[in-house]
């Protein structure tokens, strides 16, 4: 059975409530013959007499009293779709899907994105975290709207562009101290390391930074996670090399915070569908976004 037409379910529960085809046809702006041609089309679609006559007055059959009920639901259903469509329309209400690292996550995201929920409430943000491959992927499939991930990331379908610079530092235990400013690659030789598991873009930048100074990379332990590294660190396992946005305010409790020289880091950048539509709701997290690459590293 084809699908049922909403109008002519609004006519026949007009006919219904109004008990006239007349009536009805002024509710709706129409002729009464438009009114009775929808309620004989809606009959033969269902195959069942709907409207009755008793007296002067238009009443619902045994049949028609059972399709009124479901007839008033699809009219509140389509109401609410109307309504919801309009929201969008406006650009008060979407969907926004970002996929980041799980370091932009915690240390970058949280401030953009509650922005953006103060000024829009009704916009749904999803958030996933992985690896820069899998999250390119996903934008790749349109799983994901946007992505910040860590640079290069060149996809023929997509357009990348930078977006902010993202330095490293080096944290060790409080104790002993260490007299040197900022640290060079032999200095973590001798050392245990704890370092991000090497499936990420991260790692593969600290393993060119310490390899480029003669260090083969040998950690003794390798994490997902800043704050446990972080936390082996402060508990004398060994020394790491994190994002500085990791670790700002770490100095003294706990950890020593050192440079590193040569000076050590990532771009952060934005990937997107070239063909991605942009409506408001992206175009409000991209603006969000942006405000990242004005802030200081």
């Amino acid at each position: 059975m084809r699908a049922l037409n909403l109008d002519q379910l609004d006519s026949f529960a007009d006919v219904v409530s109004l008990g006239s085809f007349s009536a009805a046809a002024a509710r709706r702006g129409l002729s009464q013959p438009a009114i009775s041609l929808q309620i004989r089309a809606l009959e033969r679609r269902l195959g069942v007499r709907l409207v009755e006559r008793v007296g002067k007055r238009a009443q619902a059959t045994a049949a028609g009293r059972d399709l009124l009920a479901h007839a008033r639901r699809l009219a509140d259903e389509a109401d609410a779709a109307v309504t919801r469509m309009q929201g969008f329309r406006a650009g008060t209400r979407g969907r926004v899907r970002v996929g980041t690292g799980a370091t932009a996550c915690i240390y970058l995201l949280p401030p953009i994105l509650g922005a953006l929920r103060a000024a829009h409430p009704e916009i749904e943000i999803i958030v996933e975290t992985g690896n820069s491959p899998e999250i390119l992927d996903a934008v790749e499939a349109n799983a994901l709207d946007v992505a910040l991930v860590t640079l290069p990331a060149a996809r023929r379908a997509l357009a990348v562009r930078p977006l902010r610079p993202d330095p490293f530092a080096a944290i060790l235990p409080a104790r002993p101290r260490v007299a040197a400013s900022a640290l060079r690659p032999a200095d973590f030789a001798e050392r245990p390391l704890i370092l991000y598991e090497p499936r990420g873009a991260t790692r593969a930048v600290i393993d060119a930074w310490l390899i480029a100074g003669g260090v083969q990379p040998r950690p003794a332990m390798e994490l997902g996670s800043v704050e446990a590294i972080k936390k082996l660190v402060e508990a004398g396992l060994g020394w790491s090399i994190l994002p500085a946005v990791t670790v700002a305010g770490a100095q003294g409790r706990g950890l020593q915070v050192r440079p590193l020289a040569p000076a050590l880091g990532r771009t952060l950048g934005l990937a997107m569908r070239r063909d991605k539509v942009v409506d408001r709701p992206l175009r409000a997290l991209l603006t969000g976004l942006q405000r990242l690459g004005a802030r200081p590293a």
